[in-house]
C-alpha cells in the first residue's frame, strides 16, 4: 500500500515512531536545520507533534488526520511539519512539555505545538480530532485559524511567544535546604491521596509511579511507620489483581483509566516494568512474603522472552494496538478460553479471571483476578489450593501459546540508554537478593552492550541504538539510570570494575551536565544541542527524576569509595531543589529517597575474606538478602585485585584470625571488626 504514496523527509529515519509517519501526505521533517531553515526562508510558523511508536492516541491522530488529505494540504501550504520520537528526543519533548503544561494546565501524547521559525512556541495542545467532537478543537479549524493569525499578526505572536519564554526562563528559584520535616510531609500528603480500597494515589487514571513505593518502603524502614510499607503492599496487590498486569503474559500495562486498576492504556513500557520489579524486591525485603517477590519474577519472565534483543539489549515497548484497535490481543471470551482449554478446565479459569459473556472490556474481558475465589474453586475441583494454581499456571501457558498466534502489537524494538540502565538495575538488584545467577547474567549482557555498542570512542555515551545505528548524545536520565544500573551489578558481584565504570560515567556526568552557579544537573549536557532552555529536572513524573536518581547513586559512590566531595555535590544537588521540595515534597520521592544513603542509620558494610570459602560465601549472601535501605555493600578479596585502589579507606581492612571479617560503619561511627556469628547477628539486625 505505501509503495503507491510518496514518501517524505522522515523514511531516512530509524525511530520506529518516525518512520510510521514516513508515508503520510504531510510533508513531515525530522527536527533538524533543514526545517528551520525552510520555515524562516518561507516566513511559516513551525507544526510541532511529538509522540512516541507505542502510542495509542498518537495512532489515532495520525488516522483522522495526519493520513487525510484535506488536513495535509493545510499543513503543507502554510506550515512546516516536524515529527518528533519524545523517546529519541527527550530534551525537546521536556522543553516543549513544560510550555504546554504552563499554558493549558495539563499535557500529554501526541503533543501538539505551534512555534515560530526560531523554535519559540506559542499555541500547545495534546490530540486533536480532524472535526470538532465533545467540545474538543477541530484540527481543520485550529490550522486555519492559526494560519490566518499569522498572516495577519506575526508581530504580535511572536512578541507573546518571547513573553511566554521568558516567563518559563525565569522560574528557577534559588537553592534553600531542607529539614527532616519534608519526609514526614510527603508521607502525610500520599497518605491522604492513599485509595485504601485497590491501592494507588489519587483518582483515575492511576499510573504505578513506582518511586513513590520505593519511598514509602525506605520511609517504613527508617522510620518504623508500618502503614508506609502496608500501602505499598496494597497497591502491588492492586496493580497485580487487576487488568494492569497481563495474566497471560506477564508485564505491567502503563497505567490504568479506572480507580480498580481493571482497564489498562495496553501499551507496555520497559521502564515501568524495570522499577515496578524493584519495588517488588524492596517489599518483598521489608516483608519477606514470597508473593512479591513472585512478581518480580513474572515481570522478568515478559522481559525474556519478549523485550531482549539477542545480543542481551532490552527492546523499549509494546503497543496497545493491534489490527488498529486498542487492547485486542489482550482481551478474551469465554468461548476463546475454553476452545483453548476444554470446557470444565476453561469455565474455571473464566471465574478465576473474571472473563464473562458480558465482557469488562468492549464486550471482551481483561483477565483479572480482581474478584478471585481460590478456595471456593479449589473447593470445587477437590484440590488444595497450591494444587490448583499450578493447573491454573498450566492453562496459562496454553492460553499464551494461543494468543501468540493473534497478530501482535507492534513491538518498539529500538534500545535506549536509560531504559536499559534501569533494568539493569532490577535484573541486578533481584539477583543479589533473590542469589539468581540468571538475573545476574541479564544484567551482565546487558551492561556488555551498552558499554561496547553505545559509547563513543572517547567515552562519551550516547542515547539510542537500533539496527546497527547510535544517535543522539546522551541525556541525564541515560547517564544516572546506567549508573545505578552499574552500581547494582557491583553489589551483586562485588566486582570493581563496575564500581569503575560508574564511577567514570558519575565523572562525565559532573563535567558535562552540572550547574555551577546554583547546583544540579541539567537534562542534556553543555556539548548537546543547545534548545531554547536547558531543563534543570527534579520533579518525578513516570519515571523518577534525573535528578533524584543522580542524588542517590553520588551518595552511594560515596559512601562506597570514601570520597567525600561527591558527598558534598548531592548536598549542593539537594539544596538546588530546596525550596520546591519543601513546597510539594511528594512530587520528589526519588530525591527523598536518595537522602536515605546520608542519615544517621545507613550503614557502609565491608566484608573481607577469600572467595568461595564457605563461611565467606554464607556472610556474602546474608549481606545481600539482608540489606536495608540506605545501607552499602563492599567486599575485598584478599587473594584478588586490590580494593583499595577504587575504596582507598578500605586498604587496613583485613581478616582477623583467618576468618571472614565483618566492618560497618553507622551513624558516623566505626564499629570493631566481627567474625563468626557476632558479624551474622550484625547483618540481621533490624
Amino acid at each position: 500500500m505505501t509503495a503507491q504514496k510518496k514518501a517524505n523527509k522522515l523514511l531516512n529515519e530509524k525511530s520506529p515512531y518516525l518512520l510510521q509517519h514516513a508515508y503520510n501526505p504531510v510533508q513531515w521533517f525530522p527536527w533538524g536545520e533543514e526545517a528551520f531553515k525552510k520555515a524562516k526562508a518561507e516566513g511559516k510558523p513551525v507544526f510541532l507533534s511529538i509522540g512516541y511508536a507505542t502510542c495509542h492516541w498518537c495512532h489515532v491522530m495520525e488516522r483522522e488526520s495526519f493520513e487525510d488529505e484535506e488536513v495535509a494540504a493545510l499543513l503543507n501550504e502554510h506550515f512546516i511539519a516536524i515529527k518528533v520520537d519524545r523517546e529519541e528526543r527527550p530534551d525537546i519533548d521536556q522543553l516543549y512539555m513544560n510550555f504546554c503544561q504552563r499554558m493549558t494546565g495539563h499535557g500529554g501524547w501526541p503533543l501538539t505545538i505551534l512555534a515560530t521559525p526560531t523554535q519559540k512556541p506559542f499555541f500547545a495542545g495534546t490530540y486533536f480530532p480532524k472535526y470538532e467532537m465533545s467540545g474538543r478543537t477541530g484540527l481543520l479549524s485550529l490550522l486555519s485559524r492559526m494560519a490566518q493569525g499569522w498572516k495577519e499578526e506575526q508581530e504580535t505572536i511572536e512578541q507573546f511567544a518571547q513573553e511566554m519564554l521568558d516567563e518559563q526562563s525565569s522560574t528557577e528559584l534559588a537553592p534553600v535546604a531542607f529539614n527532616q520535616g519534608v519526609f514526614q510531609k510527603a508521607f502525610d500528603v500520599l497518605t491522604c491521596t492513599f485509595d485504601e480500597t485497590y491501592g494507588g494515589f489519587g483518582d483515575a487514571p492511576k499510573f504505578p509511579s513506582p518511586h513513590q513505593l520505593s519511598f514509602l518502603i525506605a520511609y517504613g524502614k527508617n522510620t518504623g511507620e508500618d502503614r508506609a510499607v502496608q500501602m505499598v503492599e496494597t497497591t502491588l496487590k492492586g496493580m497485580y489483581n487487576g487488568g494492569l498486569f497481563d495474566h497471560i503474559g506477564g508485564g505491567f500495562s502503563r497505567y490504568s483509566v479506572d480507580e480498580k486498576w481493571l482497564v489498562p492504556h495496553f501499551e507496555k513500557m520497559l521502564y515501568d516494568n524495570a522499577l515496578l520489579s524493584i519495588a517488588a524486591i524492596e517489599t518483598y525485603q521489608a516483608t519477606e512474603d514470597q508473593q512479591y517477590a513472585d512478581i518480580a519474577h513474572a515481570i522478568f519472565a515478559y522481559v525474556k522472552r519478549e523485550m531482549t534483543s539477542e545480543q542481551g539489549a532490552f527492546f523499549s515497548a509494546e503497543d496497545a494496538d493491534s489490527e488498529g484497535e486498542e487492547g485486542r490481543y489482550y482481551v478474551w471470551t469465554p468461548s476463546e478460553v475454553t476452545r483453548v482449554l476444554g470446557q470444565r478446565e476453561g469455565e474455571t479459569f473464566c471465574r478465576l479471571y473474571g472473563i464473562s459473556e458480558d465482557g469488562n472490556f468492549e464486550g471482551k474481558s481483561i483477565p483479572n483476578l480482581l474478584n478471585v475465589d481460590w478456595e471456593e474453586e479449589a473447593k470445587d475441583r477437590e484440590l488444595s489450593e497450591q494444587g490448583l494454581k499450578e493447573h491454573v499456571k498450566e492453562w496459562r501457558d496454553l492460553l499464551l501459546a494461543a494468543r501468540s498466534a493473534r497478530v501482535p502489537p507492534l513491538k518498539d524494538d529500538k534500545v535506549l540508554t536509560s531504559w536499559n540502565g534501569l533494568m539493569i538495575a532490577a535484573y541486578a538488584k533481584a539477583g543479589k537478593v533473590l542469589q539468581s545467577e540468571d538475573y545476574i547474567q541479564a544484567a551482565k549482557r546487558a551492561d556488555d552492550f551498552l558499554w561496547t555498542q553505545l559509547r563513543r570512542e572517547d567515552g562519551r555515551l550516547m542515547a539510542r541504538y537500533r539496527d546497527g545505528d547510535v544517535a543522539h548524545l546522551a541525556y541525564l536520565d541515560d547517564y544516572v539510570a546506567y549508573s545505578w544500573g552499574l552500581i547494582e551489578l557491583y553489589e551483586a558481584t562485588f566486582d570493581h570494575d563496575y564500581l569503575i565504570r560508574a564511577l567514570e560515567l558519575t565523572q562525565d556526568l559532573l563535567r558535562l551536565f552540572w550547574d555551577e552557579n546554583n547546583g544540579g544537573f541539567y537534562f542534556y549536557g553543555e556539548d548537546g544541542e543547545q534548545l531554547l532552555q536547558r531543563p534543570k529536572p527534579g520533579f518525578d513524573g513516570a519515571m523518577p527524576s534525573g535528578n533524584g536518581m543522580a542524588a542517590a547513586n553520588i551518595l552511594r559512590l560515596s559512601k562506597l569509595t570514601g570520597n567525600i566531595e561527591l558527598q558534598g555535590y548531592a548536598q549542593t544537588l539537594s539544596q538546588a531543589f530546596g525550596q520546591e521540595v519543601k513546597q510539594a515534597p511528594h512530587g520528589f520521592t526519588s530525591m527523598l529517597r536518595s537522602l536515605y544513603y546520608a542519615t544517621e542509620r545507613s550503614r557502609e558494610i565491608v566484608i573481607v575474606g577469600v572467595r568461595g570459602e564457605e563461611k565467606l560465601e554464607a556472610l556474602l549472601q546474608l549481606a545481600q538478602t539482608t540489606q536495608r535501605p540506605g545501607d552499602v555493600l563492599l567486599f575485598k578479596d584478599m587473594k584478588k585485585a586490590d580494593l583499595s585502589k577504587v575504596a582507598p579507606f578500605t586498604a587496613e581492612h583485613n581478616m582477623m584470625n583467618d576468618e571472614p571479617t565483618l566492618y560497618v560503619c553507622e551513624n558516623f561511627s566505626c564499629q570493631m571488626p566481627l567474625t563468626g556469628k557476632e558479624a551474622m547477628d550484625v547483618l540481621t539486625s533490624r
